[in-house]
């Protein structure tokens, strides 16, 4: 009697990707801040032991590297994109884009600043950055120089803001934020800090859209001058004679 091979048993499938990982981490960093993202809770999260995240991820620093680069990802590139629109335009849209996003997570920005964001979404912003700049009619050098500037103000800006806020939930309004750090400035001693004192409703809206805003713009401003003046220093030398 002739032995008839028997069909190969079909393997187990994978019940988890890398995209369910990074989803539970999200859903972590949301409820309890960057600190409650371990490769322990996430395993948790999604309902399975430690080792089978090991398979996608090697240890948590891959695995906040991938949340970062999830978050970044998340950015919308058409809005900051376009060469149809003016330089500044596009400035604004890219840093408010990551300021709302990062804000919407506070624990974020403590992820994003605990290492060094290298990842392809990194690196794909970073040079969308230097091709506005460019386009601003800074030379190579410049719009590098520039971009760090830029980044340096929008990242500083955010963690300060963020380090006001409770990392286990979804930040409040400007407005009650805004009107809670002026009632702490109010009880500043005025004989001891007058210029404090004087200044605290101003203060008081460090953490808002328009304080980052003129921030941004004081920023640009600079940068617009060192674009006319580049400009000039590049202009053709026109003799007497010409």
């Amino acid at each position: 009697m002739e032995n008839k091979a028997r069909p190969a048993r079909p393997g187990r499938r994978r019940t988890l990707d890398e995209q369910q990982i990074l989803d539970a981490a999200l859903r972590l960093l949301a409820s309890g801040g960057a600190g409650s993202v371990s490769v322990r809770r996430v395993a948790a999260e999604v309902g399975v032991a430690p080792n089978a995240v090991y398979t996608y991820f090697p240890d948590k620093a891959a695995v906040v590297r991938g949340l970062v680069e999830r978050i970044l990802g998340e950015a919308d590139h058409g809005a900051f994109t376009d060469p149809e629109l003016p330089w500044r335009q596009r400035i604004h849209a890219l840093a408010n884009d990551l300021r709302a996003r990062l804000i919407a997570r506070p624990g974020a920005i403590d992820l994003l600043l605990a290492g060094p964001m290298d990842g392809p979404n990194a690196l794909a912003l970073g040079e969308t950055l230097l091709a506005i700049l460019a386009d601003a009619g800074l030379d190579p050098k410049e719009a590098a120089k520039a971009s760090y500037l830029l980044i340096v103000h929008c990242l500083g800006s955010i963690a300060l803001e963020a380090a006001e806020l409770d990392h286990s939930g979804p930040a409040p309004s400007e407005e009650e934020r805004a009107t809670e750090r002026q009632a702490a400035l109010r009880a500043v001693p005025a004989d001891r800090y007058p210029r404090t004192a004087s200044a605290a409703d101003v203060i008081a809206e460090f953490i808002t859209t328009e304080q980052f805003t003129w921030g941004l713009n004081r920023v640009l401003d600079g940068l617009a001058v060192r674009q006319i003046s580049h400009s000039r220093d590049h202009r053709p030398t026109r003799h007497p004679a010409d």
